[in-house]
């Protein structure tokens, strides 16, 4: 008997209601993949009407070619972003051509090979934790190589935090 067979990992996830948390989400096929930043529209579409379903407060977001990062705050008495993340990931796989590779077990799941089934959560703690994640989502493009200056990164809510003049635009770079 293989030692792992059987074996299901035990993710923890720390639920508050109400909370606000800081996300990554992955495509399952990193590296070389620009779908996000290609299907923009789909994606922002996608955020819009779960979001209009099932309430939550953007507070900072980045989209890269292969993942993003957001900073998303539920309403009191929720706690649910797990369905919120299924229903994102599901409008925007059901709107696209099915044309990727599927492994056997996501053929007899009958799933898409577009995201990574999991994602990584953080709860934030208090107002330290809260900018330094906001920084890190603005400041990702950078860290990836994927331009000189945030600034000039256009799939970031970097550009309303200059408008609210958090941010000069000078910021990183």
């Amino acid at each position: 008997m293989d030692l792992f067979e059987g074996w299901m990992p035990n993710y923890r996830r720390l639920y508050k209601q109400g909370g606000i948390y800081f996300f990554t989400i992955n495509l399952l096929e990193r590296g070389d993949n620009d779908l996000l930043v290609r299907n923009i529209d789909l994606l922002r579409e996608s955020v819009k009407s779960v979001k209009a379903r099932y309430p939550f407060n953007i507070h900072a977001w980045v989209v890269l070619p292969d993942h993003l990062h957001c900073v998303i705050e539920l309403p009191a008495g929720d706690d649910n972003f797990s369905l919120r993340w299924r229903q994102i990931k599901s409008y925007f796989s059901r709107n696209l051509p099915a044309n990727e590779r599927l492994s056997a077990t996501r053929q007899k799941r009958y799933e898409r090979g577009i995201w990574q089934r999991r994602f990584w959560e953080h709860l934030i703690r208090d107002e330290r934790d809260y900018w330094h994640r906001i920084n890190y989502v603005h400041y990702n493009p950078m860290k990836h190589g994927l331009v000189k200056r945030v600034a000039d990164w256009p799939y970031s809510t970097f550009h309303l935090f200059v408008k609210k003049k958090i941010y000069d635009i000078h910021w990183c770079g």
